[in-house]
């Protein structure tokens, strides 16, 4: 009888969203091979059908209040596993981390790990609370980059804590050069969703100090808009940047699929990270496997993921930022080395065949000493 593992998640596995997409990156593959039966627990799906997918879904109803649904999911859990009766449990989100907590005397012997996507300083002091008593009995903590991983050992007796680095869409894995942009004017791109950490305000303010070097540009936007008054700030930015560069080198784009990001990154030269935080960088990776160079803020687990000094700026002060563009902008055979390394660090460190198979090393490790 193969080994079961039970991936538990307070989102449905159809929302987008960086944990739902990583978390699928593991399941599809893993199910289609054969060798583990795979289950994902999650609330209500959106708009797919479980049969959608390659792996089984087994759902829970939610509320929009998040004590009640505490309760729905404690239930819901703690059935589900009985039921399922699981050899591995994958914690996917950290609100599932805090419910496994309360039933997790009811399964003694089952080992479970949890992912944690963020850094360990974003959790608020009390989610810490309740969620140190069931890291100090997982089996293991996962997290998406080295500099995470530090943190919790600095802070934390939580041992042991793996590094898996996260990867992106399988729709990113082909990369097709004839797509690739390779002449012309400079292409810069901005791109995610309408929220505070990606600080849009900075965008503007980059752009005018290139118009004021003398910099010929053209730049494309993309935004994800999800919340109520993310139009008005949609508005207000656009309107910005055709008033610093004119409406001729200047498109925008909103709430694109994964495969009209996938082709959007080929025709980018240069992406642009303004995040004030960003707990990995995904829309780096990204850009990296579609051969963009990519500048970056040095927040979070940016520096780690983008991998070079020199590729990395800061806003405070951004005439290193103008200075790397500019030598972009003059010298083709500059960018095209850029854009080559970036592709070959995406193709070393972050391909969805890395990221399964340092997790099946991960399940079969605490399996094999269950």
């Amino acid at each position: 009888m193969k080994p079961k593992i039970l991936y538990l998640m307070e989102y449905p596995i159809d929302l987008p969203g960086g944990a739902q997409l990583s978390t699928r990156a593991i399941c599809d593959p893993l199910s289609k091979e054969g060798e583990y039966e795979i289950v994902v627990v999650c609330p209500e799906l959106l708009k797919s059908k479980k049969s959608d997918y390659a792996f089984r879904v087994e759902t829970y109803p939610m509320g929009e209040k998040r004590l009640p649904n505490l309760r729905l999911r404690i239930k819901a859990f703690r059935e589900i596993i009985a039921a399922e009766k699981p050899s591995l449990i994958h914690i996917e989100m950290s609100e599932s981390l805090i419910t496994y907590g309360f039933i997790r005397r009811h399964f003694p012997l089952l080992p479970y790990i949890y992912t944690d996507r963020g850094m360990y300083f974003g959790y608020r002091l009390r989610s810490r609370l309740f969620m140190m008593p069931v890291l100090k009995r997982a089996a293991a903590l996962v997290t998406t980059t080295e500099k995470n991983a530090t943190l919790w050992r600095e802070h934390t007796a939580i041992r042991p804590v793996e590094t898996i680095p996260n990867t992106i869409s399988p729709l990113f894995e082909t990369f097709e050069p004839e797509k690739k942009k390779t002449s012309g004017k400079l292409v810069i791109g901005f791109a995610g969703r309408v929220c505070e950490e990606k600080d849009w305000d900075a965008v503007p303010e980059l752009v005018r100090e290139l118009k004021k070097a003398g910099i010929d540009f053209f730049v494309d936007l993309v935004l994800s808009v999800f919340e109520p008054g993310d139009a008005e700030v949609v508005e207000k930015l656009c309107g910005g940047l055709r008033e610093i560069m004119g409406a001729e080198n200047f498109r925008y784009r909103q709430d694109l699929s994964q495969e009209e990001m996938s082709d959007y990154y080929y025709g980018v030269d240069l992406f642009v990270m303004t995040s004030r935080f960003e707990s990995f960088g995904k829309a780096a990776v990204e850009a990296m496997s579609r051969k963009c160079a990519v500048l970056a803020t040095a927040v979070g687990g940016l520096p780690e993921v983008v991998g070079k000094e020199e590729a990395l700026y800061d806003k405070e002060e951004p005439s290193g930022f103008v200075e790397a563009v500019r030598r972009f902008a003059g010298d083709r055979e500059a960018l095209m080395k850029e854009q080559s390394f970036f592709l070959e660090r995406y193709r070393s460190l972050y391909k969805s065949d890395r990221y399964v198979s340092r997790h099946k090393e991960l399940y079969k490790r605490i399996l094999g000493g269950a």
